[in-house]
């Protein structure tokens, strides 16, 4: 098996992956065509990645002209331990108020600490919006798997 396929994370442990992973990067192309990054909170539901963002953010913006984005999650803080996942795909724009508060709710209970509900406003839905990534490529890693190679 080549070193490639030998590190790979099988569907289960992406899933898993996911469910604990804690921020992940959503790069977009600006209009001058270079990528524009920025660190998201998100949830996994469905095989999609949901975010949510102000509706007029930059990021919105190039979405709607452009909907081809990529998504990065990874830990690790030495090469024999970085794990991640990068998912490239289309994003859908979703401003439907009922499912904003929702998916919000979804993301922010994530990181909730206490046993609070989260409330999120209905208000705020004029405002936000739910990026939704449908993976077309999904590629990944545990360098762990190596056992200590580099």
């Amino acid at each position: 098996m080549n070193r490639r396929n030998r590190i790979r994370l099988t569907e289960t442990d992406q899933a898993d992956f996911l469910r604990d992973a804690k921020k992940a990067a959503l790069a977009t192309i600006g209009k001058d065509g270079f990528p524009h990054l920025v660190a998201m909170n998100f949830i996994a539901r469905d095989g999609a990645i949901l975010m949510s963002s102000y509706a007029k953010a930059q990021k919105v913006v190039n979405i709607r002209r452009n909907p081809k984005v990529a998504v990065m999650a990874e830990r690790g803080r030495h090469y024999g331990e970085l794990q991640g996942i990068m998912i490239r795909g289309e994003c859908e724009i979703i401003t439907d108020p009922a499912v904003v508060v929702e998916t919000m709710r979804a993301i922010r209970g994530r990181e909730a600490t206490g046993a609070e509900p989260v409330e999120i406003p209905a208000t705020v839905s004029t405002k936000r919006v739910i990026l939704k990534v449908i993976p077309a490529k999904v590629a990944s890693w545990d360098h762990r798997k190596l056992g200590g190679r580099y």
